[in-house]
């Protein structure tokens, strides 16, 4: 009864649920995500410096997320960069003091709160002539209001930055009378004014004043209460509203702090002055605010202006503008003619006509045109998502619940949709596809949560990254070693689907093809692996069985490669040489250089080529009979089997027990190149010596696995955002409901991405030898015309 529900269960949901109507369940919530967004930015305003100097909430205890955009963590050198040649200003009392010592040591960590506390303090950067004033003014008074009329003279030089805020002295000396209200709000409506005047060329921010921690207050201090301060917010808030309405030239109110205070003032030495993390928070959101339009940071998106088009996007724009109309005419035009050819009665005679057959070369243009419609329309969300700022993007904040939970979720899913595999052999096509998606589906959690910070899950993601590129050398070799096909046409198949989005990626997006440098790797031990197979002497599996001495030839190139492998991972120069060729260096260079591409491939430098030795041991002993692969079977004796699976076993647990006790990511990264393949090796027998664990896979896992590149890639820009440095927001305020509506729109976005590259592959990559040259010659020059406009774009940039 159980399995006959269990069963029944997953026939009712699959049949109320189909991937069909899942799309256009997504297709529907992007529309109306859009609509809400583009409503949003025009009736309230899209500005995030609004949403970055008034919003935001905790993640965890000290670190601070900003209403739906990311801030940047600014370095000693960035501040610096930014703030050259620039004058900045702080006026006011004590706290205002603390916020400028928080400042300068974003430019200097070793500066010291030494300075006269009831007077001025000057700081000066000669490296890179910045100068940090702060002005003691405890009161808004005519005092401060001479000082800052000073700066709206010609003669004296105006501050690029000012920071000003007072309140609690004029509270604390005049006993929170009143009148000191009164008179606060007359000082302030006077002073609006020259504020006013000097935003038009500076950036001016008033301070709002923090809460108190009552309780802690000092006998003396026990006269600012929270109610008077919200007073003398309300009363500084109206006038400079009021002042700056209409008017381009704002006055900025720096609000946030209240909330950060919120939060933090119980941790107060005092009651009445932020801890040192709180006013930290505070200088680095003010950091932000100013430098973000200027250093552009990625992680960073808050302040920070849409990026304009380049020549590349612009042309792209205009190619899926057409495909869509021309899509549009051509379907106009055969509803017509289907009309027209529709079966009819011949009154004469009484009898059916049939309609005429329409030509394959218009079915075949049609096709093209539908998948670069979908296409366009798809990539037009990529855009929104990720360049335009239309959508919102939050910071990422590991937790280990944020990471495991999920993960438990999954396991749990992937158990319910558990089903007999269609064949027993190892690495089965079920079996592999369930181990792309589980592992994909890992990878995806790792990085929404952000957890590369903890270094233990890091390890082991590690050993996933490392397992896909195992499944490569051992799926390519297995392939020709087996077939013995090296014609150009599983080439250029291979090729074109591993590349097609990627290559669409960085036109859309902008950014170079070893940005996704998962694509560029496994393409490159793709091609590794058909030359060192297909290079004379051919040996395939054919061929060596007719004499035992063709498999010596074999171990011999993988000596060879590996030799190769050995010197380049070690000789970081000839390797830079031989990729730093044109147009190599056009693929493979990020910033100007290839040292990333060096990083990356060194990291998983053997594990190709372990998968390809496993391959040739597997496919000899298959051959050999010495494995037995019959449904329910153990693969080796029972003995042997129970030998080889307590080893798995053990290696698999020693080598997590490794991976978590890793202290230093520079030296486990240096070992996991040798070491990452126990684990795999461990997993490969734990999931196949057992017949029955054998004769079993998940249908949920195996679903993600088919589409587990289009996963990896897309989730840079529709799932995760700032190039996955931060997370989509595509509805603020609600995290969980967030992800999960992300999530299902992501997925189903990649799911059709993965049939328009199988639809196109078809249509571009013909099996006709005459056809597929003068197809590779349209790609040579599609390539040539995008280095000449890429040349072109970056000549004017310069």
């Amino acid at each position: 009864m159980a399995a006959l529900a269990y069963t029944g269960g997953k026939r009712e949901i699959n049949y109320y649920f189909s991937v069909r109507s899942a799309k256009a369940l997504a297709l529907g919530a992007v529309l109306l995500l859009t609509a809400c967004h583009t409503a949003s930015r025009r009736y309230r305003g899209g500005d995030t410096c609004e949403y970055l100097l008034s919003s935001g909430r905790f993640l965890g205890e000290k670190v601070w997320q900003p209403h739906s955009c990311m801030m940047h963590k600014y370095k000693n050198s960035e501040a610096k960069n930014c703030l050259i040649d620039k004058h900045v200003v702080f006026i006011g009392d004590s706290r205002i003091r603390q916020l400028f010592y928080s400042f300068i040591k974003l430019i200097n960590p070793q500066v010291k709160e030494e300075g006269i506390k009831h007077g001025n303090i000057p700081f000066e950067d000669k490296s890179a002539s910045i100068k940090v004033d702060f002005l003691w003014y405890p009161e808004v008074n005519g005092s401060m209001r001479q000082r800052i009329k000073s700066w709206t003279e010609g003669s004296v030089a105006k501050p690029h930055i000012i920071v000003v805020g007072a309140a609690t002295w004029s509270i604390k000396i005049h006993n929170g009378s009143n009148e000191a209200l009164a008179q606060y709000k007359i000082n302030i409506t006077s002073i609006a004014p020259l504020l006013e005047k000097l935003a038009i060329s500076s950036d001016v921010y008033w301070v709002l004043q923090d809460p108190v921690y009552e309780d802690m207050l000092s006998e003396s201090r026990k006269m600012i209460t929270n109610a008077k301060i919200d007073a003398y917010n309300e009363a500084a808030v109206r006038i400079l509203n009021s002042s700056s309405r209409n008017s381009k030239a704002k006055v900025k109110v720096f609000s946030v702090s209240k909330l950060i205070a919120q939060e933090t003032i119980m941790k107060s030495a005092d009651g009445l002055h932020l801890p040192e993390s709180s006013r930290d928070t505070n200088a680095m959101i003010l950091m932000n605010v100013y430098c973000n339009k200027i250093m552009k940071p990625i992680d960073g998106s808050c302040c920070q202006p849409q990026p304009p088009l380049t020549l590349i996007q612009k042309i792209a724009f205009c190619f899926f503008t057409l495909s869509i109309f021309g899509y549009l005419i051509i379907s106009l035009i055969h509803r017509n003619n289907y009309r027209k050819n529709k079966t009819c009665t011949d009154l004469e005679s009484g009898e059916e006509k049939k309609p005429a057959i329409s030509t394959p070369n218009v079915s075949t243009l049609e096709m093209l045109l539908h998948c670069f419609c979908k296409l366009g329309l798809i990539m037009t969300y990529f855009y929104l998502c990720d360049r335009a700022n239309l959508f919102m993007k939050e910071n990422k904040f590991y937790t280990h619940s944020s990471f495991f939970i999920p993960i438990v979720y999954i396991l749990v899913l992937g158990v319910f949709y558990t089903e007999n595999t269609k064949e027993t052999k190892v690495l089965n096509r079920e079996q592999t596809d369930e181990w792309k998606g589980w592992m994909q589906l890992v990878i995806l959690i790792y990085h929404i949560s952000g957890a590369s910070t903890f270094l233990p899950v890091y390890m082991h993601i590690r050993v996933l990254v490392a397992a896909y590129l195992f499944q490569t050398g051992y799926g390519h070799f297995s392939y020709f070693w087996v077939k013995g096909d090296f014609g150009v046409y599983r080439v250029c198949q291979v090729l074109f689907r591993l590349n097609f989005l990627v290559v669409v990626l960085c036109i859309v997006m902008d950014r170079p093809y070893q940005f996704y440098y998962f694509v560029p790797l496994v393409t490159v031990w793709f091609m590794i692996i058909y030359v060192t197979l297909g290079v004379w002497p051919q040996i395939v599996q054919k061929k060596a069985n007719g004499n035992c001495l063709w498999h010596f030839g074999l171990l011999l190139k993988l000596i060879c490669l590996l030799i190769c492998i050995y010197f380049l991972s070690y000789s970081q120069g000839a390797f830079e040489k031989i990729f730093s060729f044109w147009p190599l260096s056009k693929c493979f260079e990020l910033n100007g250089n290839v040292y990333e591409w060096w990083f990356r491939w060194k990291l998983d430098r053997y594990v190709v080529f372990h998968g390809m030795l496993f391959a040739f041991i597997y496919l000899a002993l298959q051959k050999h009979q010495m494995i037995s692969e019959g449904k329910g079977d153990p693969l080796f004796s029972n003995r042997v089997s129970n030998v080889l699976l307590f080893i798995s076993i053990v290696s698999f647990l020693t080598y997590s027990i490794w991976a978590s006790s890793c202290k230093n990511k520079t030296e486990c990264n240096e070992l996991h190149p040798s070491v990452s393949v126990v684990q795999i090796l461990a997993f490969i027998l734990i999931r196949n010596i057992p017949g029955y664990v054998r004769s079993v896979y998940s249908s949920f896992f195996a679903w993600f696995g088919k589409i587990s590149l289009e996963l990896f890639i897309c989730q840079y820009h529709i799932w995760l955002a700032a190039d996955t440095k931060g997370i989509l927001v595509l509805i603020p305020g609600y995290p969980m409901f967030n992800v999960l509506v992300s999530t299902f729109i992501f997925v189903c976005v990649a799911h059709e991405i993965s049939q328009i590259t199988n639809d196109l592959a078809q249509i571009v990559v013909p099996k006709d030898n005459s056809t597929l040259l003068k197809r590779l010659l349209c790609i040579a020059g599609f390539f040539s015309g995008l280095h000449f406009f890429s040349a072109m774009q970056d000549q004017s940039r310069h």
